[in-house]
């Protein structure tokens, strides 16, 4: 452990040193590199305090949010520095090594450190650091619709033209703003659809940080065919230290109580039937299960009763489900509604062109549509934020999905 402290401390000194070498080298004005050495340090101190001062039984605070988004600005664009610095280091060694060899007396051993080097470092480094200050202010809540159809050629006639609203991680304890949060509502309300689905994720931990939003969130108009919700890996309170284990428990009761004070009916491994005319569809919706967090659905028991033919909409928080189960199942699941990764809330995205985030290291579905073998499912990039307090490319999400029928144009 003392060790592992050493090398964080030495690693942290060398980029504070080669952010320093980069500052200077842009500019000798003395009260410039002064101030700027003494915000480095008042930033430090703040950040290492406030990593001491958390608490395991709280959980993510406001405070806590603020820590790491302050340390994501100051430590992403000095990575960039240090890089590249570093490689003009090794250029500079090189070449002095060679010059040495070829017999130049005249010149030092490494040649001076290069001004315009300096600049492009810092022009670079001022792309991420603008970005992570918008996603903070601005981006966390320019929330955008994100309209999709999806082609079945066995969807029943009468669901032909059939719309979803889909919204998943919410986190209501990462709030701070009720005006945005009202605006964000009265979207959803404005997207002509004929049911809502909630993919889970209410708050972070605790059903107390929800308490303050409910009114706000039952200003969510009524659906004619319904609105439904499951639970996500954050609802289940195991990201803090309990006192007992009666009051996680109590949390957890509560937190499920919460879906249904804003209208929500909460589906628990279990399905129902969504008629329409002569037809019907079928929804399921499952616990959380993923990969790498908790597996509490049970696909089996929530498809029991179903058959193979029958059109089926599967509601499960974590994409990860979709290849771990899902697409093995025999029931065939048509279509799964999904959320959990946040799209990273960091990445690049020009819709219909491009789109890169580091989650798809983690995630093979991480944000959009995704087919195999006529099934798909479709992750939604969250309505909320969680960790980082704040959206750089990737913005928080309402989805209108429309069921048609026939062959995809895809």
């Amino acid at each position: 452990m003392a060790l592992r402290l050493i090398i964080f401390f030495i690693i942290i000194a060398l980029i504070e040193l080669y952010a320093f070498q980069a500052v200077k080298t842009f500019t000798k004005v003395r009260w410039v590199l002064i101030a700027y050495v003494v915000i480095s340090l008042m930033a430090i101190i703040f950040i290492a305090y406030q990593f001491t001062k958390f608490d395991r039984s709280v959980g993510q605070t406001q405070m806590t949010m603020i820590t790491l988004g302050l340390l994501l600005l100051v430590l992403i664009p000095k990575l960039i520095l240090t890089l590249v610095l570093f490689l003009e280091d090794v250029f500079r060694i090189v070449s002095g090594t060679i010059s040495k060899f070829s017999g130049n007396t005249t010149d030092s051993f490494i040649p001076e450190r290069r001004k315009f080097v300096s600049q492009i470092a810092l022009g670079i480094a001022a792309i991420p650091f603008a970005s992570l200050i918008y996603g903070m202010t601005l981006g966390k809540y320019n929330y955008k619709v994100i309209t999709q159809q999806i082609f079945f050629p066995d969807l029943p006639d009468a669901f032909d033209g059939f719309k979803i609203t889909q919204i998943s991680d919410v986190h209501s304890g990462s709030f701070d703003n009720p005006e945005k949060i009202n605006y964000a509502i009265d979207l959803i309300n404005e997207q002509e659809a004929d049911m809502i689905l909630f993919t889970g994720d209410i708050v972070n931990t605790h059903a107390k940080e929800m308490l303050p939003w409910i009114e706000t969130f039952n200003r969510i108009k009524k659906y004619e065919y319904g609105k439904y919700s499951v639970l996500g890996n954050h609802d289940y309170g195991e990201y803090v230290d309990w006192k007992t284990e009666a009051d996680k428990a109590k949390n957890f009761h509560d937190i499920k109580s919460l879906y249904g004070k804003i209208g929500f009916n909460l589906m628990l491994n279990e399905h129902t039937y969504i008629q329409k005319g002569n037809d019907k569809i079928a929804l399921v919706g499952v616990e959380n299960w993923g990969v790498k967090f908790k597996k509490a659905g049970d696909l089996h028991k929530a498809s029991e009763g179903l058959t193979k033919e029958e059109f089926k909409i599967l509601m499960s928080h974590d994409p990860s489900h979709w290849d771990a189960e899902v697409n093995q199942h025999p029931k065939d699941f048509h279509l799964t509604l999904s959320g959990h990764t946040h799209g990273l809330q960091f990445g690049i995205e020009i819709p219909g062109f491009f789109k890169w985030s580091p989650a798809q290291y983690v995630y093979d579905q991480w944000a959009g549509l995704y087919e195999k073998s006529g099934k798909y499912i479709y992750v939604n990039r969250g309505f909320g934020y969680h960790a980082y307090p704040g959206r750089v490319g990737i913005m928080p999400e309402i989805t209108v999905i429309e069921l048609k029928k026939g062959k995809s144009l895809v």
